[in-house]
């Protein structure tokens, strides 16, 4: 299947082009995400300056948002992994990562939309699931467990870093207040 038409069946059908994804190799699973990267990043760039989010120049936010995405991705898949192995998927961390990347399309495609990029992640999320199960032919209340617990402590780890921030923007400011007085 060719690049849109695998983008147009993960929108329209995403289940079924998991499935008929599931023999893809990994490299042609790369090549698809950094085409669907490249698009998201240019399309974050392009938001981000006609908003003026950033201070930063085009090829800034373009490059970074790439890189995040690149990188992101296989951090997130082989970590995903860990928790699919567990849970008794045994067709290797390519499999994950297929999945992942595959599932991402959503969220790539539409996240760079202020509030429909909420729907978009939970809408990759979902097909997370999915393609866990189907490409390591586990049930699904497994691919759940392997994909929510993931998920569950990145995000805990992000509240504790936001929290540790918070608390230590507010000493500093404290300190300088009180050092004014």
């Amino acid at each position: 299947m060719d690049f849109l038409g695998k983008t147009k069946g993960f929108l329209i059908d995403p289940l079924r082009t998991l499935e008929a994804s599931k023999e893809d190799s990994l490299d042609d699973t790369v090549r698809y995400y950094l085409i669907t990267v490249v698009i998201f990043s240019a399309l974050f760039t392009f938001r981000s300056i006609i908003a003026g989010d950033e201070n930063e120049g085009a090829i800034t936010i373009f490059a970074r948002t790439w890189v995040f995405g690149v990188i992101g991705i296989f951090i997130l898949g082989l970590f995903i992994h860990i928790f699919v192995y567990l849970v008794g998927g045994r067709n290797g961390n390519a499999q994950t990562i297929k999945a992942v990347m595959y599932a991402a399309t959503p969220g790539l495609l539409l996240g760079w939309i202020p509030y429909i990029n909420i729907i978009a992640v939970i809408w990759s999320l979902v097909l997370v699931v999915h393609g866990i199960h189907k490409f390591h032919e586990i049930t699904v209340g497994r691919a759940i467990i392997a994909v929510l617990v993931p998920v569950i402590i990145l995000l805990a780890l992000a509240a504790i870093i936001v929290y540790i921030v918070i608390e230590t923007l507010a000493d500093f400011i404290i300190n300088i207040a009180s050092r004014t007085h």
